[in-house]
């Protein structure tokens, strides 16, 4: 994070030189540090909440997973039921 904060404070600075004034005071460069103390704060807040929803999306998942082989079991059981009341029929038609 602080990588980024050097930078934008690189870049912030070189601006304001290249953009003709030729000194920079020392609030400037507090205020600049300042906004990149904001920025990391809030791509640090952003990486905890990216984590929490995908851990969100992983539990979800294994939710989903879990449903769906109960009701594969559940197809299973009823084709099951289902020939077994057709061998039952024919049984009965034939007598």
């Amino acid at each position: 994070m602080k990588k980024w904060s050097y930078l934008v404070v690189l870049t912030l600075v070189s601006g304001l030189m290249l953009g003709g004034c030729a000194s920079v005071s020392k609030e400037d460069l507090a205020a600049v540090q300042a906004s990149a103390d904001q920025a990391a704060v809030g791509a640090a807040e952003a990486k905890t909440m990216a984590a929490d929803a995908q851990s969100q999306a992983s539990a979800a998942l294994a939710e989903a997973a879990e449903a769906k082989a109960r009701a594969d079991a559940a197809e299973a059981k009823a084709t099951e039921t289902e020939s077994k009341i057709d061998r039952m029929f024919r049984k009965s038609m034939y007598k």
